[in-house]
């Protein structure tokens, strides 16, 4: 049975859509309230929604018994120990991951996980930290470490008009590691700026010259299957609620035993140790996971993780990925076609063109008569007012964000050595000293229950702004 609200346009050029019609049941049986408020949300990239039955097991889960502190052996805490090893092993099988490589590091977020890798990993000045211009701000931020510890920070640049990252380069880059020493590779799996996903056989490309492999999992993962057992990336950030939706607060750094053991924690906290002493002034560390969880973990919410895992599971990652890769590519293909009354058109959208070696995610700019880029933020409060969710700004992805909107390295250091911007530059000033260009960009981005009726909202949003 097709899909009522699907045109018979878009039936035909995507007919495998109606293998996904299981997700339209859902959406009105665990996520009504979408419809209900009349909400056409298109931030999944921002965040994943969850269902009403995720949030009403956890309740249930919780309501039926009592869960202690786990760093215990009393029964309150071997109960809450017992549910938190089981979200730990439920990652590891949703990933495809063997308990004997890889283990799951909780954190807050996919950030947190980073920056565990950042602070402990062995920089030194024969080391090495290659990475591509498309990162989040979170895989740049561990530059600062490397650079702390006098080690090489070389970044892999992009080609236009695909946002591709430049693959001779890349390759040239990995054969500058030297052996023996620390030599991160870092990279997104899926852009959070343009939705570009980049090859993951750079994986076993980037092993074979000597690096260790930072694989950001963050914007891929909610629709795609990874196999560690296939691409056995080093470190792998994740935050759950990009996945689906709740908890928030609760993310993990998935690591391979082998590249873990290289890192040097610079401090212990609670519950990382085995023993420490004040008057010995030793401490010894405890045993991975627990050395790199600090403190007491959110114990009472790690459960989630687990009913997340398992709704994803029971969907199917394959009826999610082909949901998104249908409304992906229907949303590029209408969008490039709406033009003005002179025929300029009114989007310029950055990345792939199709929708294919992409994600759910679209990076564009509306542009007026004369091709000048719009400011974002108008765009979003015109959103806002038909009720679409999506997100302006630059993302936490500056370098995808730089070349796209076609910012020079020389534009930016004239504008960061101006009088009064060496310690303090806000975003009004940094977007009054970049010669007026785009300071940054719109991003709509499909997911988990998005149907036709949403991109096709937004089309019409589109075309509405057509001078």
């Amino acid at each position: 049975m097709e899909p009522s609200d699907c045109t018979p346009q878009f039936l035909q050029q995507f007919p495998h859509y109606v293998t996904t019609s299981a997700l339209d049941e859902l959406r009105q049986r665990d996520y009504a309230r979408l419809d209900a408020n009349h909400h056409v949300y298109l931030d999944y990239t921002g965040a994943g929604l969850y269902a009403e039955s995720q949030v009403q097991a956890h309740h249930q889960l919780l309501s039926s018994e009592v869960y202690g502190n786990p760093h215990s052996s009393n029964p309150t805490s071997i109960a809450a120990t017992r549910l938190v090893e089981q979200a730990r092993q439920a990652v590891l099988d949703f990933f495809h991951a063997s308990p004997q490589d890889y283990v799951v590091i909780f954190t807050a977020n996919a950030s947190g996980a980073l920056k565990l890798v950042g602070e402990s990993y062995p920089f030194s000045a024969n080391g090495h930290y290659l990475l591509t211009f498309d990162n989040h701000n979170s895989v740049n931020g561990i530059r600062e470490y490397a650079l702390a510890h006098q080690a090489e920070v070389t970044y892999i640049p992009m080609v236009l008009p695909e946002m591709t990252i430049d693959e001779a380069k890349l390759k040239h880059s990995l054969t500058l590691a030297k052996p023996g020493e620390a030599n991160l590779f870092a990279y997104p799996a899926q852009s959070n700026f343009s939705g570009r996903r980049h090859s993951l056989d750079w994986i076993e490309l980037a092993h074979a010259h000597g690096w260790d492999v930072l694989l950001d999992i963050a914007a891929f993962a909610p629709t795609n299957p990874l196999d560690l057992s296939q691409h056995p990336a080093d470190f792998l950030p994740i935050s759950f609620y990009k996945m689906f939706g709740y908890p928030t607060g609760i993310g993990a750094l998935i690591a391979r035993r082998s590249a873990l053991a290289k890192l040097q924690r610079p401090w212990f906290a609670g519950g990382t140790i085995t023993v420490a002493s004040v008057q010995g002034e030793k401490h010894y560390m405890a045993e991975a996971p627990s050395a790199f969880e600090d403190g007491t973990l959110n114990f009472l919410s790690i459960p989630a993780v687990e009913i997340g895992l398992k709704h994803l599971s029971k969907i199917g990652l394959d009826v999610i990925h082909e949901r998104v890769h249908d409304l992906t590519g229907w949303l590029l293909q209408e969008l490039q076609h709406i033009n003005h009354n002179n025929g300029a058109p009114v989007l310029k959208i950055y990345g792939p063109s199709g929708a294919e070696d992409r994600g759910g995610t679209i990076a564009l700019n509306f542009l007026d008569p004369n091709g000048r880029v719009i400011d974002h933020r108008f765009i979003e409060e015109k959103a806002n007012q038909h009720k679409i969710s999506i997100r302006t700004g630059c993302f936490c992805n500056p370098g995808a964000g730089e070349i796209a909107l076609g910012i020079s390295s020389s534009e930016l250091q004239t504008c960061f050595t101006r009088p009064g911007h060496s310690a303090h530059l806000s975003y009004d000033e940094y977007r009054l000293c970049i010669d007026g260009k785009a300071s940054g960009a719109v991003r709509v981005s499909v997911g988990l229950v998005s149907n036709f009726a949403d991109v096709q909202a937004f089309i019409e949003f589109a075309k509405s702004l057509a001078q």
